[in-house]
């Protein structure tokens, strides 16, 4: 089993000039999740949705091409994709030869793919879409939309997660709200570098008492997990103390190294997010 150890995160490492899907590291999702009391039938749908900025390679005639990949990454794989070597991996491209788009988004997506189901049967792939600067003006830069807990003037006072400032009231009638905050950070789980994101969370239930919440987001701010982890805790913390009918939990984290990654949970099958970046990203 590959561990946090093993990776390339952390260490000093030389950039490879020619393509290596052997750079990508995965790492198994199991115990992180075996820490939240996630078990193998998971309590949860959702991908996470990452976006690597510094994509090039050379065509036929030697000719530097540049885009932006998105990535849509099923949570249901085994493995999630240590980012720094997935930066040394799209580097690896950089001097490498290739005929046409087409054919790097297949070498994306059965690289990327073969890591993230490594070891097991595969039972899906990575979703994969390049673009190139023709298609740039597309990219527009969101909001999350929501009511935004960051108004309310709260002592905060947690620097560890603490599920127990989480409440809802089951004497009042259900609700449906969306609530946002810019106040979640988190650290790397290996360097301790600070991760910075904004969340979007979406439920019907009781209503969840909103300063508790933000006061339990800005609680991570000295913890150390990887985002994906986060989220995942975020989610189940909400599901066991505030006990919605449904919820979905959308972060948003800047990017490192010219990637940014973006973890959605949800208890319901419905659309992914739109993978649109805030203006900090």
């Amino acid at each position: 089993m590959s561990t946090v150890e093993q990776s390339p995160l952390g260490r000093a490492t030389a950039y490879a000039d020619r393509y290596d899907p052997s750079l990508l590291f995965p790492m198994p999702r199991a115990p992180k999740r075996a820490d939240i009391g996630v078990g193998a039938t998971l309590p949860f749908m959702g991908a996470d949705l990452w976006t690597a900025f510094e994509l090039s390679w050379l065509n036929p005639r030697g000719k530097p091409q540049v885009a932006i990949a998105h990535f849509t990454v099923p949570c249901e794989s085994p493995n999630i994709i240590e980012s720094k070597s997935l930066k040394l991996y799209l580097n690896s491209f950089n001097q490498q030869v290739f005929d046409s788009i087409d054919v790097v988004k297949q070498c994306l997506r059965r690289d990327i793919s073969e890591a993230l189901w490594r070891g097991v049967e595969p039972v899906g792939s990575v979703g994969v879409r390049v673009m190139l600067p023709a298609d740039w003006a597309a990219e527009q830069v969101h909001t999350l939309d929501g009511l935004s807990l960051d108004r309310l003037d709260v002592e905060c006072t947690e620097c560890q997660p603490a599920p127990e400032l989480l409440q809802a009231d089951h004497s009042l009638p259900l609700v449906q709200e969306v609530l946002v905050s810019d106040l979640l950070k988190s650290n790397c789980l290996v360097t301790g570098q600070p991760d910075w994101a904004s969340v979007r969370i979406a439920y019907t239930g009781a209503p969840i008492d909103q300063a508790g919440l933000l006061r339990y987001l800005v609680s991570f701010r000295q913890h150390n997990e990887f985002h994906e982890q986060c989220v995942e805790r975020i989610y189940t913390d909400l599901m066991t103390r505030c006990r919605p009918t449904k919820l979905s939990v959308l972060a948003r984290y800047t990017r490192r190294g010219g990637i940014d990654i973006n973890p959605w949970r949800t208890s319901h099958p419905q659309q992914p997010p739109l993978n649109g970046r805030l203006a900090r990203q």
